[in-house]
């Protein structure tokens, strides 16, 4: 079986763009040779910044012959159906054959379809690749219709085996398949041709590529650490750039230099960001000292001096940068120092969002918000509303405005320049995570109540708006906000009933909101009412402006129209403010889903527990749904489960069948078997012990009790008929059950579990 390996060889190719390219390279050649009626043995695709590869091990030489059997026209149908059918099959009248049918006899036909070599096949594939390749962006040049994501140069396309090698004949746009490609740009420029893959890898590692992203990332990774173990210092570990970086090079020659000495005050933050956006350098910390004060840039080619010249380049562009940055430093500490008026003056004049006010009006909210949660986690109140107005100063800084991923942790360092407290400067820091489901959350009291508070007013205010997430869409990351709170509350265990924190914000600030939300519909409203007092719009009167009667009348109609529509605007408004903490709860509930199946707890079993009253309790939620998804996956839980579903399938047909609820009146008095005895008391001792352990949100305890139920009600359903002849032992027998449905739903509602 032959092998295949193809090469795209082309201008640099984006680093951020390459392993999705190589992935979509072997999806695609891949995909379309299996449709085509090829299969291999497995596939591998590799990228360097000027090519992507693809290489195919064990394909069948041709694809199979196949029949294919197609229905025709019945034997007695107009002439014109038949050589219809004719036509599609490519077939003549005397190669059908006539079978019964249905309807009487029909027509069919016997295509076949012959196999074809692997090379024809593979010629149609790589060019119907190469025309539709899925680029983020792409590019044409010169005369030609092809579009790439930069100038194609080159096709390699060979198909080999024991006898030898052969040229796929693919052409594209000009560009002709052969055998041929080229080393690195500088070191070996020369072409050269290829047999195979192993020979392709071969000859390009001698011509100093390497052909692997992830060898050259590991060869970055190791070099470095070398380079900086031999100073005494520690590479930075940053995956992404490193990632970035090795698909920049096609040679990787890390080389380390250091920081020149009037820099090293800088914050290793700013010396780290700086060295990674503008140069893509990979930062070194000095563990003696804690600061970051070398650096290891990656160039592209061994030269004689080993490196000297490129190091000394790169270290003068350094310095420019990271002199930029001082003076940057050096700005905003004096405006830090003197108490940072200015930025909040600045503040006011930016606006978050037009139906929200400015920044200004965000940093008030969120601070009345962080003051009302703080004693809820522990924190001081004071600090909390401080670190609230503080948080988002740094966001007028000029070293934010020149790296806007700084945010917060520059706060941080301004705040302690202002002379704050440790803890109001860390909340400046922390205040924005999480920003995702694995970033770590903050646990110091005063940072998780206004990190709390940023992400509630987030979501509470764009709720207010009626801006909410739809589809695909999220402009304002409130999906993001909603994890980030619901992990600031889990984590931290905070028991917070949501429904009636959001509830009482949007009342207590009721004015707030109508005034700052609804401004523009009350203003319409009422400059429309005054119009329409207007007598001079009168039909019985001329305006002084000398309108018709019959104008008058079009305008006065017009105006109520407007004036019912601004009406009817106004009541959606506040209508919406009603209804809008329940419809942010139930968004909280679908990320809260997300976050327990992540855990491996079941969807039937949130759902259960999410039916249950104090839902807006996340923490609780979440404790009990592990607790219950723990249980079921016991023995005694799953029959456990059987039978409160059964009692409650019972219970429900037969009181639709009564048109009454059976919920009371439960009398051991009643019972006649030693089983029904037995559950009386079972229920008699689990009920309690249920409510108590829920009181005390102990979950482990409640189940353990509540799991005490399923000997005695397993026993009781199969000794015991319900629906008896004897109305009195029926009833009392429902009302029995209707205990059993009580316990239960002091937990979950357990008919929403499946199973």
């Amino acid at each position: 079986m032959p092998d295949l390996l193809i090469e795209l060889f082309s201008e640099e190719i984006p680093a951020r763009m390459q392993a999705r390219a190589r992935e979509d390279l072997r999806r695609l050649v891949t995909e379309g040779l299996v449709q085509a009626g090829l299969t291999y043995a497995g596939a591998g695709a590799f990228s360097t910044p000027r090519r992507l590869t693809l290489t195919i091990e064990g394909l069948t030489p041709n694809s199979p012959t196949t029949t294919e059997e197609r229905k025709g026209p019945r034997t007695d149908a107009p002439e014109k159906a038949l050589e219809g059918f004719l036509r599609s099959t490519g077939l003549t009248r005397d190669q059908l054959q006539a079978r019964d049918d249905k309807k009487g006899q029909v027509w069919f036909a016997t295509i076949t379809h012959p196999g074809r070599p692997a090379s024809a096949i593979v010629a149609e594939v790589l060019e119907t690749t190469i025309r539709n390749f899925p680029w983020p962006k792409s590019m044409r040049w010169g005369a030609g219709t092809l579009r790439w994501v930069r100038p194609l140069h080159s096709i390699l396309c060979i198909l080999s085996d024991e006898a030898g090698a052969e040229i796929v004949p693919v052409s594209v746009d000009g560009i002709a398949a052969g055998n041929v490609t080229r080393g690195h740009r500088f070191m070996a420029p020369d072409a050269f041709t290829v047999s195979g893959f192993d020979d392709y890898a071969a000859k390009l590692r001698r011509a100093h590529v390497m052909l692997d992203a992830e060898e050259r990332a590991s060869e970055i990774r190791s070099q470095a650490d070398n380079l900086a173990f031999a100073r005494g210092w520690q590479i930075v570990p940053d995956e992404a750039l490193l990632a970035e970086v090795a698909g920049l090079v096609e040679w990787p020659v890390p080389l380390m230099g250091v920081i020149e000495d009037r820099f090293l005050s800088l914050p290793p933050e700013v010396l780290q960001t700086s060295m990674k956006e503008h140069q893509k350098f990979f930062s070194a910390r000095n563990p003696r000292t804690g600061r970051i004060e070398g650096f290891v840039t990656v160039a592209n080619i061994a030269t004689p001096d080993d490196g000297a010249t490129i190091l000394a380049g790169n270290q003068r562009v350094l310095a420019a940068r990271l002199s930029d940055a001082a003076f940057f430093w050096d700005n905003d500490l004096r405006e830090a120092k003197s108490g940072m008026k200015a930025w909040a003056e600045g503040l006011s004049s930016v606006t978050f969002h037009n139906k929200l006010g400015s920044q200004a009006d965000r940093i008030e909210r969120i601070a009345a918000l962080a003051r009302e949660i703080a004693p809820l986690v522990g924190a001081d109140a004071t600090q909390a509303e401080r670190a609230a107005r503080l948080a988002k100063l740094d966001l007028r800084s000029a070293m934010v405005g020149e790296f806007p991923e700084l945010q917060g942790t520059m706060g941080r360092y301004y705040a302690l320049e202002a002379g704050e407290p440790e803890a109001v400067a860390n909340a400046a820091r922390d205040h924005y995570a999480p920003l995702g489901p694995s970033d770590a959350v903050p646990t110091a009291p005063v940072s998780v109540a206004v990190a709390l508070a940023d992400k509630l007013f987030i979501l509470m205010g764009f709720w207010a708006v009626n801006e909410k997430p739809t589809g695909s869409k999220d402009p304002y990351a409130l999906r993001r906000a909603g994890i980030g709170a619901i992990k600031l509350l889990i984590d931290n265990k905070i028991p917070l009933p949501l429904l009636k924190f959001v509830e009482d914000y949007f009342e207590n600030h009721f004015v707030l909101l109508a005034r700052d939300l609804g401004k523009d519909e009350e203003s319409a409203v009422t400059d429309l009412k005054t119009k329409l007092a207007d007598q001079s719009w009168r039909p019985t009167l001329l305006s002084s402006e000398g309108r018709t009667r019959e104008e008058c009348i079009e305008k006065l109609s017009s105006l109520e129209k407007e004036l019912a529509d601004a009406v009817s605007h106004r009541d959606a408004t506040i209508m919406w403010l009603t209804d809008a903490p329940a419809d942010l709860l139930a968004f909280l509930h679908d990320r809260l889903k997300v976050h327990l199946r992540d855990q491996g707890v079941r969807h039937d079993i949130i759902d259960a527990v999410l039916a249950q009253e104090g839902n807006d309790d996340l923490v609780q939620v979440v404790n009990s749904a592990t607790a219950l998804n723990d249980m079921l996956r016991t023995e005694d839980g799953k029959n456990l489960t059987q039978g409160l579903k059964r009692a409650g399938n019972i219970l429900t047909q037969a009181e639709e069948k009564d048109g009454v609820e059976y919920s009371f009146g439960a009398d051991v008095k009643f019972a006649e078997t030693d089983e029904e005895r037995a559950l009386f008391t079972a229920l008699d001792t689990a009920g309690p012990a249920i409510r108590t352990a829920m009181a005390a949100q102990d979950f482990p305890a409640a189940m353990s009790a509540i799991a005490a139920l399923r000997t005695p009600i397993d026993a009781f359903f199969e000794a015991v008929q319900v629906n008896t002849d004897s109305q009195i032992l029926r009833r009392n027998r429902l009302n029995l059950l209707s205990r059993i449905r009580d316990a239960g739903r002091q937990i979950a509602d357990f008919t929403r579990i499946e199973g």
